[in-house]
């Protein structure tokens, strides 16, 4: 899986907006890995942030 999807998965299963910093504890990836992702998901419509620094899905 592209790091992206896997970014996208932990903030839909999460089921509650979430930080970058919570997605990397659960998926291990790097935070600097998981904001590149964020900002293309956000570009692409599929995530929005209802609060700020958190994410959730669109």
């Amino acid at each position: 899986m592209e790091t992206k999807e896997v970014v996208f998965k932990a903030i839909v299963d999460a089921g509650k907006p979430v930080k970058g910093g919570e997605i990397a504890e659960t998926t291990g990836i790097d935070k600097k890995e998981i904001d590149k992702a964020i900002k293309k998901l956000v570009a692409e419509g599929k995530i929005n942030s209802p609060v700020r620094c958190f994410y959730a899905p669109a």
